[in-house]
């Protein structure tokens, strides 16, 4: 072990295991999960302390179980608003309505409406509830990032001067305009789309269930499409949709803004007291870089990719680069694994962002058409829509999904073929409720740290083997749990009794099954008739004795 660079006379540490580039939700989050697998991090973040405005403000389940990993999602769920379904508008008539899938038993809902700067708010609580091991700068800003062979030396611009500190990885989460990313010379690549939209927050009281509201030009606002969400402090989110030829400059001001949210709230008779609280502009991207990864520097969120808010897929693609890349960063820092491991991550969420292009694009080009031809579809399929119902599933936009690592160097697909149905390795760990030795529990929270063994057996107990295989008082990703899912009998301590039957029915099991989840949470492998050596070789790559003489600076 080596020991750690002493503070400068200013406080600043002089040397980090990670540090990251941006202090938005991206950014605490992985701070949170790198603290949790024992990997300290300082987080720089430019302004001087949560965003303003909505921002991203739908989060997926998938993300509430990620924030679920570092102690957040009590917080979220209680602060945000669950979404019941949308309905869409042509005109003045309904063309469509959708309720979103949900059932009593699942943890979470499937959508929730929460503006980001909550959402940032409580993923850095839950970094700093870590033990010690995040350290958030506030106001402070990354001016130079210059690499080396076994990290980089980062200069940063903070209240009380200038810093040089001394990263072993430097994680860019600094956003679409990464500095990170041009101090490197990088550049996203893709589309961009011409088309406008003008976002306002409002505060007004209304009696309206939650649910993703769209009017395609409506009498409101002719020619415009326009988005409404709910939010928390009865808040609504108002996405409006100008003109090629109106200045994006003068379609912010008030004086333009507040007449046409007036016209629209009063065409939905939403006549309560209202007042504007925050007002910008966006306008849709797909673009990624190609790789995630270059050298010791790894990017995330926004500074990795943008995708269009249509689909919201922003903020919740980029919650899964952080589960994904902090296991994995933390098992190569501990010397746990070989630095090939975070190629990895790049080809996994690389190919997810492609996946999330495909969609948002597809969104994007129905609620803003690209040309007069687009333009003429849509119309086509609106008007189609008033007249047959059956039209209307064609225009409800994709919502986010978790994306299948169909080509990951990492899944395990020898097994696949003695499988008739169920999750597949590469594919996110299905969801299901169990009745435990301490009441009923939620799978998915039994993931998030280390790796899980799922073995399914027909009475509570597993074979001596298997239950070898788990690393009792180890902590972090390199830990291993076994977890007996039984299909009939009493709970005991390590076991579950897979009473409603729907571990089984979703993984595709059978008695003397075992699946392998990885720590964020997506299937590594499974077996039909698993045998204790098959489970233990495919660890092995995770699970290397510590390198001699790791440093493990803080």
């Amino acid at each position: 072990m080596t020991t750690p660079l002493s503070p400068d006379s200013a406080g600043w540490p002089r040397r980090v295991p990670v540090l990251i580039a941006g202090g938005g939700p991206v950014g605490m989050t992985l701070a949170a999960l790198l603290a949790r697998c024992g990997i300290a991090s300082l987080v720089v973040e430019a302004d001087d302390g949560y965003c303003a405005g909505s921002r991203a403000i739908c989060m997926s389940r998938r993300s509430q179980e990620i924030f679920g990993w570092v102690g957040a999602d009590k917080a979220l769920v209680e602060k945000g608003l669950s979404w019941v379904g949308g309905r869409s508008y042509f005109r003045d008539r309904e063309v469509l309505h959708f309720q979103m899938p949900s059932e009593p038993t699942q943890r979470f809902a499937p959508m929730v409406n929460i503006q980001q700067f909550y959402a940032e708010e409580f993923a850095h609580k839950a970094a700093l509830a870590q033990g010690g091991l995040a350290d958030v700068r506030w106001s402070s800003k990354v001016r130079a990032v210059r690499p080396e062979a076994g990290g980089a030396q980062v200069d940063i611009e903070a209240p009380d001067g200038a810093h040089t500190v001394q990263a072993d990885w430097v994680v860019a989460c600094d956003g679409g305009r990464s500095t990170v990313r041009e101090q490197l010379g990088l550049q996203l690549e893709g589309t961009q789309y011409e088309g406008r939209y003008v976002i306002v927050d409002v505060v007004q009281k209304t009696r309206r269930a939650v649910e993703r509201l769209a009017w395609f030009d409506p009498p409101s606002n002719p020619g415009s499409t326009i988005l409404m969400h709910r939010q928390p402090d009865d808040v609504w989110r108002i996405d409006y949709q100008i003109r090629d030829d109106e200045d994006p400059v003068e379609a912010v001001k008030p004086g333009n803004v507040l007449p046409r949210v007036q016209s629209h709230l009063s065409m939905i008779g939403e006549n309560e007291p209202w007042e504007p609280l925050w007002i910008s502009i966006y306008n849709a991207k797909c673009l990624t870089l190609p790789s995630y990864r270059h050298g010791r520097a790894l990017f995330a969120g926004d500074a990795a990719h943008l995708v269009p808010i249509f689909g919201v897929r922003g903020l919740n693609s980029g919650l899964d680069d952080a589960a994904n890349l902090a296991w994995k960063l933390a098992l190569v820092q501990q010397g746990r694994a070989e630095e090939a491991l975070l190629d990895s991550y790049s080809t996994e969420r690389v190919q997810a962002t492609r996946e999330n292009i495909v969609y948002g694009a597809k969104s994007t080009e129905f609620m803003a058409p690209p040309n007069y031809g687009f333009k003429l579809l849509r119309e086509a399929a609106l008007r189609l829509a008033t007249e047959d119902a059956a039209v209307s599933s064609l225009l409800n936009p994709r919502q986010s999904t978790p994306v299948e690592y169909v080509s990951s160097p990492l899944n395990l697909p020898a097994q696949e073929s003695a499988f008739e149905s169920g999750a597949r390795a590469g594919m996110p760990a299905p969801e299901a409720l169990l009745r435990a030795d301490c009441g009923d529990v939620h799978l998915t929270s039994c993931f998030g740290e280390g790796f899980v063994v799922l073995y399914f057996a027909g009475q509570t107990g597993l074979p001596q083997d298997i239950a070898a295989l788990a690393t009792p008082g180890e902590e972090g990703p390199a830990a291993v749990k076994v977890i007996c899912i039984a299909g009939q009998g009493e709970p005991a301590a390590g076991a579950c009794v897979d009473a409603l039957g729907q571990a089984r029915e979703r993984y595709g099991a059978v008695e003397g099954s075992a699946f392998v989840v990885r720590p964020d949470g997506y299937l590594l492998g499974r077996w039909k008739n698993a045998g204790a050596a098959d489970i233990d070789a495919a660890l092995k790559p995770y699970r290397q004795a510590l390198a001699a003489g790791q440093a493990h600076p803080s």
